[in-house]
């Protein structure tokens, strides 16, 4: 079975997609069997993993909506599997609303994967809407990436109560996987300062490994790369391959 995290943080550009996508690859570099679900309307990690989103058919929105069969909507490249997204899922959540058991459509798809799975991370949409929901019923746990910069922990409450509500009300098994620092800069006071301040939120729940500020990290996606193939030498592909290493070695 599966261990299904959702990365998820309302707050955009915070390094959800980046990780989603570095993640998926480092893992796979160590030898573990992952889908990397993309459940953004933006599928930027559709694109980032090499898959294009214009032309990926079935995907993620004809699984929840045509009740596609998951299997044939599941693309396979050399950095993992990805079950990919398009723009059509921006208006699934409209769609979504009349339907039976509307928040666990997302669980009910990927329960039909998990058996061929050690890893299925969900790319989370920037917002606390019903696909938002839908994830956080299908995981066991969440990754919150937070970037190093001001405001860093705004909005986090709300994602916290959103949590909170759905482990009582629809799954009570979620867990919190880790808190992850991005666009780190150790040469700058405010890095050093969020760092603390997230630790002193989040007790024993902040990942040990930081993510740089890496440009390569940036660069990766236009070539329709994760890091580690696009260079593999960089501090970011460092990052998250200590990353994936910390997660394997807390997995039970």
């Amino acid at each position: 079975m599966a261990r299904i995290i959702a990365v998820v943080n309302q707050k955009g550009g915070v390094g959800k997609t980046t990780t989603t996508v570095n993640l998926t690859a480092a893992l796979h570099d160590l030898g573990k069997r992952v889908l990397l679900c993309d459940f953004d309307p933006q599928a930027n990690a559709t694109s980032g993993m090499g898959v294009d989103k214009n032309t990926a058919s079935p995907n993620v929105y004809d699984m929840l909506i045509s009740g596609a069969e998951p299997a044939r909507a599941v693309v396979s490249t050399k950095f993992g599997d990805v079950l990919p997204s398009n723009k059509a899922l921006a208006g699934a959540g409209i769609e979504m609303i009349d339907m039976d058991g509307r928040e666990k459509l997302l669980k009910r798809a990927l329960d039909l994967l998990s058996d061929r799975y050690d890893f299925i991370l969900i790319d989370c949409p920037p917002s606390l809407e019903l696909l938002t929901v839908n994830a956080l019923c299908a995981a066991h746990s969440l990754l919150v990436p937070v970037q190093c910069e001001y405001y860093a922990l705004e909005g986090l409450s709300d994602l916290l109560a959103t949590v909170r509500l759905v482990k009582r009300k629809l799954n009570p098994v979620l867990a919190m996987e880790g808190v992850l620092l991005t666009m780190f800069d150790s040469r700058t006071n405010l890095s050093l300062q969020v760092a603390e301040e997230v630790k002193r939120h989040f007790p024993g729940q902040v990942f040990a490994t930081v993510v740089p500020r890496n440009v390569r990290l940036s660069e990766a996606p236009s070539h329709g790369k994760p890091i580690s193939a696009y260079d593999p030498f960089s501090r970011g592909a460092e990052a998250y391959k200590l990353l994936a290493e910390e997660m394997c070695a807390g997995q039970t």
